[in-house]
């Protein structure tokens, strides 16, 4: 009898040890996830001993791939079997979850009884035992052939998901590398972009760039903290810190990033109600900063899960509302936020267990959120498509100006030509028709200097309509805005004296003049005037200032003999000519402190449009639509009589035969009907008039620079009657 009883008490232990779900690994391991075998018991009390635990019956199977803690004032306890049937080789269990307070695991040791290691996020990152991973990492010591229990204490501050699971040390240091790899890359994109449209915000001064280039720093630290990467890298020895990190980040990644969006689809001036709504949230997330400082994680935690969903769809849904109201700008915002959502998305479901949980869907928002920042790089780029179209336009507006141009000098050298030919005939019949035949010959060439003059000048109109069109387009653009703000304050105004000639209490009209105040956004409204008229002031002053160095290049008193300032007129000709500069050629100033001079600006500036115009052109010769174009000016003075002027290219220089007629009138290396060749001639009767010297030394393929010696003071010197005799 006693023997057929042990034999059903030893039936008993063995089935109920065989329905004890146990993870079998084997030598073929890769990766296993011990959610569906492993047992989760709550300790609300949080004062259950191991022993305790180790005794208690009230463990359930979690049977799914990954734990969920919900309830961030309980202890935690999972208990996990593996059952090790031939794998020899090095075994790791891993708690993929980089946010852990405490975490403690337990394990037997070769005498049978428990040890514990203790860790979490309370502790400084370098006393884990593995410091290669940002998860929390332990040795798993199941001999082949055997199988062991082990036990894990973990308490959070927030709801938690920690996916955990069994691979082999070669299997965690791949891991390790390739996130490591991935987190690289992550970080270039990320550098790579902020630096980039740092220095775009640098050349054309749009605010966007600046809140993108924000954004895209908090993005990148946001990404790091949920992986772990702050904590192991950036602040080990700040635990405290580092759990608020993920609070802090977090709510600053939604903040700038609404700001962004505020800032790039103008939503303050197109939407005003969204433009509200948005700065509510913002008010929000600095709340949650501060409950977070303030200790309340699990409040703050769950409050922050429904808010964040809410924002994304609010964002979606204004990109989309603004896309379809013809707002060009925001295209590529769409199509980046939806790559974040669809990564948030998957994201979500591997922790609800839809998905599977892999390298993959574990970081997921790694790729979404940086193909979000590179598509909304793009987005930024498209503004600058813009520009760059309004600004094609004005040169082909410019282009038909030089045509018309040419085509006038084509005429004029047809007409140069017949005249010619005419009083060759002539003059063979008679010396008596010479002086008359040289006369016609001067008036035609005067009228090809003329046409210099016109060529310059319809340059100079496209230099200038490039220039002011800009500040113009900004006056006017604020003017329709502005007078429907003025009408409001008026209707106001009015109003106002109509509720202070009303028979009512003191009281009631002030009232009333503060509802009426409150529906208009009386604040708001002064705010946007004085923003208006910030903009017209600003816009008006550029265009004064172009103005004052178009004044100062042409100098309409040109005709008399004065002191000058040689580098204010370089400066007011290369106002000019910047609109012909583009993005790839770089001008370089290297002015010296220059005394005025006696001489007749106008017609030296005309001089340095001519070099810097024949400079630029050499530069695109060479350079095509490449970088690498440079134009350098330098004044310096020679002695007390005299100033020295260099103006140098790296454009395609000039061989032998060019040299030699290079100040030869009706001398071009332009196609036939694109110059009159009377440039440089121009140029140098107008420095030999000026008593000066101009030389030039140039190299093919290398550049040239022009030197002129000006001296200081002209005495006795006709420049209009001597030039017209060239």
């Amino acid at each position: 009898m006693l023997k057929y009883l042990s034999a059903f008490i030893l039936l008993f232990v063995a089935s109920f040890a065989a329905g004890i779900e146990k993870t079998t690994i084997d030598k073929n391991l890769e990766t296993a996830l011990v959610g569906k075998n492993a047992y989760l018991l709550v300790d609300e009390t949080n004062k259950l001993s191991f022993d305790e635990v180790k005794s208690a019956g009230a463990f359930q199977l979690l049977d799914k791939d990954i734990a969920t803690l919900q309830d961030a004032g309980a202890t935690y306890w999972l208990r996990f079997t593996v059952n090790n049937t031939d794998n020899s080789g090095k075994l790791f269990v891993e708690f993929v979850q980089p946010f852990l307070d405490e975490i403690d695991f337990y394990f037997p040791g070769s005498d049978g009884a428990y040890r514990v290691r203790e860790g979490g996020m309370k502790y400084p990152f370098d006393q884990r035992q593995y410091g290669q991973s940002t998860n929390f990492l332990y040795d798993l010591n199941v001999p082949a052939g055997q199988e062991k229990t082990f036990y894990a204490r973990i308490r959070v501050k927030q709801q938690t998901v920690v996916p955990v699971r069994i691979l082999p040390s070669t299997k965690f240091y791949s891991n390790t590398i390739n996130l490591n790899i991935w987190f690289g890359i992550y970080c270039g994109i990320i550098i790579v972009m902020f630096l980039y449209n740092i220095f775009v915000y640098l050349s054309i001064r749009d605010r966007s760039y600046i809140y993108y280039v924000i954004h895209t720093i908090v993005v990148g630290l946001t990404q790091a903290t949920l992986t772990g990467f702050t904590y192991k890298y950036l602040w080990p020895d700040s635990p405290r810190f580092a759990d608020y990190s993920f609070f802090l980040f977090t709510c600053l990644v939604s903040i700038v990033g609404v700001q962004f969006l505020i800032e790039f689809l103008r939503i303050r001036t197109i939407a005003p109600r969204i433009f509200r709504v948005l700065k509510v949230f913002q008010a929000i997330y600095v709340v949650y900063i501060v409950t977070s400082l303030a200790g309340f994680n699990d409040i703050t935690y769950k409050a922050m899960l429904p808010t964040q969903g809410t924002i994304a769809f609010v964002i979606l849904g204004v990109s989309i509302h603004l896309y379809r109201k013809g707002l060009t700008e925001a295209k590529y915002y769409l199509i980046g936020w939806s790559s974040l959502m669809v990564a948030i998305v998957i994201y979500a479901l591997k922790d609800a267990g839809v998905m599977p949980f892999n390298n993959i869907t574990s970081y997921i928002l790694l790729f979404g959120s940086a193909a979000e920042v590179t598509l909304l790089s793009f987005a930024l780029a498209d503004k600058i498509n813009i520009f760059k179209r309004e600004k094609e336009e004005s040169q082909a507006q410019a282009l038909t100006a030089l045509e018309e141009n040419a085509r006038i000098i084509r005429e004029q050298n047809v007409i140069l030509e017949t005249k010619v030919t005419e009083r060759t005939v002539e003059l063979k019949q008679s010396n008596d028709e010479l002086n008359k035949t040289l006369k016609d010959l001067k008036e035609a060439e005067a009228q090809l200097v003329e046409s210099e003059k016109m060529a310059s000048l319809g340059q100079l109109t496209a230099g200038i309509a490039h220039e002011i069109n800009n500040p113009i387009n900004f006056v006017t653009s604020n003017v329709r805005p502005l007078k429907r703000d003025v009408d409001m304050i008026l209707d106001m105004l009015n109003r106002v004296e109509e509720i202070s000639l009303a028979e009512v209490s003191v009281d009631e009209k002030k009232q009333q003049i503060k509802e009426l105040k409150e529906d208009l956004d009386f604040d708001y409204l002064k705010e946007e005037i004085s923003y208006l008229l910030n903009g017209i002031t600003e816009g008006s002053n550029r265009t004064a200032e172009i103005v004052k160095g178009l004044r100062v290049f042409s100098r309409l008193d040109e005709d008399d003999l004065k002191l000058a300032d040689i580098n204010e007129g370089m400066d007011s000709t290369l106002v000019i000519v910047r609109n012909t500069l583009g993005t790839n050629i770089d001008i370089i100033k290297e002015y010296g402190n220059l005394p005025p001079i006696e001489c007749y600006p106008g017609k030296l500036n005309q001089v340095f449009l001519n070099i810097i115009t024949n400079g630029l052109q050499a530069i695109r010769a060479r350079f095509k639509d490449e970088k690498g174009g440079m134009l350098t000016i330098a004044t310096s003075v020679v002695d007390e009589d005299n100033i020295r002027i260099s103006i140098r290219d790296n454009g395609v220089g000039m061989d032998e035969n060019t040299k030699k007629k290079v100040f030869e009138p009706f001398f071009t290396t332009k196609d036939v009907g694109e110059g009159t060749g009377l440039g440089m001639s121009i140029v140098y009767n107008t420095i030999n008039k000026h008593n000066g010297k101009i030389e030039f030394d140039s190299v093919v393929g290398e550049g040239t620079e022009f030197i002129i010696t000006l001296p200081v003071k002209l005495v006795n010197v006709q420049i209009e009657e001597q030039v017209g005799h060239q």
